[in-house]
């Protein structure tokens, strides 16, 4: 799976750096959090600092368009993105909050 950055937005207000990049694969639609790692990869950064929001791969194609948002640390990953992005991108919480949940449990 080769990965190409399209285009690179700075968001300083949020921390972060918009992306959206291009996937060349041979088969099927590789999965969000291998997608993830490459693109981390290919940036420099840790897993848990980038969230991919979007994979888009027309039918019959071997190329995907996808949008992620590259955080400056894990931390600020979990102040601004939705309950469900973390979820789907496996961006656990802090320690505290795993004690939170296992005492709800």
């Amino acid at each position: 799976m080769d990965v190409d950055i399209i285009s690179e937005e700075e968001n300083p207000m949020l921390h972060r750096t918009d992306v959206t990049f291009e996937l060349s694969h041979d088969d099927a639609t590789p999965e969000r959090l291998q997608v993830r790692d490459s693109l981390a990869a290919k940036m420099n950064k840790n897993a848990d600092e980038v969230v991919v929001r979007k994979l888009d791969t027309k039918f019959g194609m071997r190329k995907t368009v996808g949008q992620a948002k590259v955080y400056e640390s894990a931390d600020h990953a979990r102040d601004v993105e939705q309950e469900h992005m973390l979820e789907r991108n496996k961006i656990v919480g802090d320690a505290d909050d795993a004690e939170a949940d296992a005492e709800e449990a």
